[in-house]
């Protein structure tokens, strides 16, 4: 997911380019990913760190 939203291809901005309006420019489009971008790192790094935290729901539903 994040590569569609990051260059060098970041996809996704083309894309909200084409639909956004005229006034908006490229350079607002990627202010405003920024946070969404930060997420999904956060999000990346604690899988990464702490596997655990992927598999702790599916493990404790099963034992149910």
């Amino acid at each position: 997911q994040t590569s569609f939203l990051t260059p060098p291809f970041g996809f996704s901005l083309f894309y909200l380019k084409g639909v956004a309006p005229e006034n908006v420019q490229t350079t607002q489009i990627y202010r405003g990913i920024l946070p969404f971008i930060v997420i999904q790192l956060i999000g990346l790094t604690m899988v990464i760190l702490w596997p655990e935290t992927v598999t702790w729901l599916p493990a404790w539903l099963m034992q149910r």
